[in-house]
């Protein structure tokens, strides 16, 4: 029963993040108090991300240095130079703005390791990709909102260094410690992530939405279009780039996956603490789009290699002795 449980949180987490979202509309004085536990909510999942890595997740980054060398530098160039294209072109007011540049300029989330192996991706490549870049969040994602919206918007680039150190990288080390210290305890609660992960995403739509409510009425269209033209832009240039770099199909995919599935709820989280609510709407869309947006190009590569599949399988015997 348990299992199902975790099994469903994590299938069907869009469909629980849009109801969290409507509950935000309808209800928007109950979750108000919960938003300052966001960060700490955000510091566990974390704490689990780094429960669930191992020693060989570590090897693998230099097993394929350039792989990830790559998709580091395309996670933190592709992605923040589409968020300032979008605000500009969309003329969206600062406050929203912003959540559309923090979005750009957060690491992957945890989320694109599954999909990538539902999409059959280099499913290692992904993960190496997720744990290097979460590790260099806390460098580079302030200093490249800095560059981009430090013209309009009042950024405090070491408090924001700081915070992102405590709420990531903190937390992933201790994670990190207690999965070599401690295996057998970790092993046992680390099952139990994947749900909790779900659930904190639904409490910061939550909160966010209940925050912003007169916000999203007035321009929740133009966000959800940015959204959409952010996460399929950098799934398409991702995947182009990484073709461009002569990878397998299986690392083209993971790269596609990466590029474009953010950790929106970093930019959510940020945007409660250093801006404004209205500020995390871009992130809490986000966190839906980019699941069904995953899921979709997931199937896709599914069909594709079921379809290779059956024309090997009808390929008459002669030719094949022959190739």
């Amino acid at each position: 029963m348990l299992d199902k449980l975790i099994r469903w949180s994590t299938r069907y987490m869009a469909v629980g993040v849009m109801i969290a979202g409507f509950l935000g509309i309808l209800f928007p004085a109950a979750m108000k108090p919960y938003a300052r536990f966001i960060p700490t909510l955000l510091g566990i999942i974390m704490f689990g991300m780094g429960m669930s890595l191992k020693a060989e997740d570590f090897r693998n980054v230099f097993r394929d240095p350039r792989s990830v060398a790559v998709g580091a530098i395309l996670q933190f160039t592709i992605m923040p130079l589409l968020a300032y294209v979008l605000v500009t072109l969309l003329a969206l007011p600062p406050e929203i703005a912003i959540g559309v540049v923090l979005v750009g300029c957060c690491p992957g989330g945890t989320a694109s390791n599954v999909i990538s192996f539902i999409a059959h991706a280099d499913v290692a490549l992904s993960v190496s990709m997720t744990m290097v870049n979460t590790i260099l969040a806390p460098f580079i994602t302030p200093l490249l909102i800095y560059l981009i919206a430090g013209t309009w918007i009042e950024i405090s680039l070491s408090s924001m260094m700081l915070s992102i150190v405590k709420m990531v990288l903190l937390p992933l080390i201790l994670g990190l410690a207690s999965n070599y210290f401690f295996p057998r305890t970790v092993s046992r609660f680390s099952r139990f992530m994947p749900m909790f992960s779900s659930f904190v995403i639904m409490v910061t739509v939550l909160c966010v939405v209940s925050l912003s409510g007169r916000t999203i009425l007035d321009h929740g269209l133009v966000i959800l279009v940015a959204v959409i033209l952010h996460n399929l832009g950098g799934m398409a240039l991702g995947h182009l780039a990484a073709r461009r770099f002569g990878m397998t199909p299986q690392k083209v995919r993971a790269m596609t996956i990466e590029v474009g599935m953010q950790n929106s709820g970093l930019a959510s989280a940020l945007a409660l603490m250093y801006f404004t609510a209205a500020g995390g709407i871009a992130g809490a869309i986000f966190s839906v789009w980019h699941n069904v947006s995953g899921s979709l190009y997931a199937s896709y590569c599914v069909g594709k290699d079921e379809e290779m599949e059956e024309r090997e399988e009808t390929v008459p015997l002669h030719v094949k002795s022959r190739s």
